[in-house]
Order: C-alpha cells, then sequence, then structure tokens
C-alpha cells in the first residue's frame, strides 16, 4: 500500500470518507509531482489565471489579499493537508494570492488530472467537495470574529480552531501545538494591529487560558477557553467518516 495513507490529507479526508484502496491510489496519482517554494515567493497571485493546484505537504502558508492602499487581509491559513488555489483552478482566476509562511513542500496538481481522478473515484471527488466547503465554512466563521468578538474572543476563537484543524491532520491536541505565525501574521488576519496582538496574549496568558511564546502554543485551561471564546467547533464538521 502506498505511503499516501500516512499524509495529511488523507487524515483530514478521513473525517468525511473512508478512502479504499483503489481512491488511495488514485489520490496517490495526485501527489507525484511535488515542488517546494520558501517565504516571499507566491504560489498563486492574485488575477492570475492557470491550470494548476496544489496539495500543501508539509509547512504553513497563507492566503490574502492586497488592498489599493497596500494593506494586507489574510484570508485563513493553509496547514499540511490543505488544498491550496483549487478555487481560482475551477473559476480560471484567482481572487486572492498565496504565499508560504515557511519553507514548504506542495504536490502540484494540473487541472486535467484532478478531473481525471475524480471520473475514475467519484467519491474522492465528493470528499474534495466536503473539504471545500469546510474551508468555506471557516471563511465565514473568520467574518464572523472580526466583525463580532472582541479581540480576546478574537485571539481565543482563532487558537482554537487551529488547534482543531492541526489535531485533524495529527499534529496538535488540547495541549497545544507548534505555530510558526508572528504577531505580524496574526495582526493581518484577525485585523489587529501587532502590538494589540501582543496586549491580547498576554491577557490571555494572565487568564491562565493560553500561552503563545516562542513558536509553541500551550493551552492552560482547555475548557475555559473554549467558554471564553463560545467556540463551537460544529461548523469544522470533525465527527469522523460519513461514508464508509
Amino acid at each position: 500500500m502506498s505511503n499516501v495513507q500516512n499524509t495529511a490529507l488523507i487524515n483530514k479526508l478521513g473525517a468525511f470518507v473512508a478512502l479504499s484502496g483503489p481512491e488511495l491510489s488514485v489520490l496517490d496519482s495526485l501527489q507525484k509531482r511535488q515542488r517546494s517554494f520558501v517565504p516571499g515567493r507566491d504560489l498563486v497571485h492574485q488575477g492570475q489565471s492557470g491550470q494548476v493546484a496544489y496539495i500543501l505537504r508539509s509547512g504553513w502558508a497563507c492566503s490574502y489579499k492586497i488592498l489599493q492602499d497596500g494593506q494586507r487581509q489574510i484570508v485563513d491559513f493553509q496547514i499540511p493537508g490543505d488544498f491550496l488555489g483549487l478555487r481560482s483552478v475551477l473559476l480560471h482566476i484567482s481572487d486572492h494570492s498565496i504565499e508560504p509562511v515557511t519553507d514548504i513542500v506542495v504536490s502540484e496538481v494540473m487541472l486535467k488530472d484532478l478531473l481525471s481522478a475524480f471520473q475514475k473515484a467519484p467519491r474522492l471527488a465528493t470528499a474534495v467537495l466536503w473539504a471545500a466547503s469546510r474551508d468555506e465554512a471557516m471563511v465565514v466563521e473568520h467574518l464572523v470574529n472580526i466583525g463580532r468578538r472582541n479581540a480576546t474572543e478574537r485571539m481565543a476563537h482563532f487558537l482554537l480552531e487551529l488547534g482543531a484543524r492541526l489535531a485533524l491532520v495529527g499534529v496538535g491536541s488540547r495541549k497545544g501545538y507548534t505555530c510558526p505565525l508572528s504577531q505580524y501574521l496574526l495582526a493581518d488576519a484577525l485585523g489587529l494591529s501587532a502590538v494589540h496582538v501582543n496586549r491580547v496574549l498576554r491577557h490571555l496568558r494572565e487568564l491562565g487560558l493560553v500561552t503563545f511564546r516562542d513558536g509553541v502554543v500551550v493551552f492552560g485551561d482547555y475548557e475555559a477557553l473554549i467558554a471564553f471564546a463560545q467556540f463551537d467547533p460544529t461548523y469544522l464538521d470533525q465527527r469522523g467518516p460519513l461514508l464508509t
């Protein structure tokens, strides 16, 4: 059996469908063409058209938009197991840019190969549709986060969501996780200044809820943090396989 079973993507899709051996082989065939990128070099540029998407195998990336005045809004962060640029492939033009946060390794997926894989393995197509729908649900929650939660609740909710996502692919737990995000990146994602981010993280630490220091998030009181942020993970749909 291919080592595709050990990838973050399999763990992620496994929350929706238990893929069979042949389906795993089809998915493995999509991940043959690997490329590496470093921070500062966009994989996808806002406004570009193309026939290529990516599967993030290792490292972190972010999707963002640049406003006319030069300000940046980070839409989301991508972790291993996530698709990059899938929507831009299907819509033929990208409405955002994607940049590595760390050194990353991706699998390059051509549109024709993706459509061929879906034709061979319809349940795989359904699982990818689930993943795309889940990503959309997260973006909706991010809108609520920025629009209606105060800065401290916003940060708490973000760290909990990120922890749940990482736990799904096997690199996080209720104790915490490694996180390469700088305070500047957090600021651009949460609509805060870097100074405000620092103040909010200090407040959460003083409350004994969570500590983010030296690239590591440690949950001090996980249940209390959930209550504080009013975090309901239902939108993440991590219930275990729905299709067998």
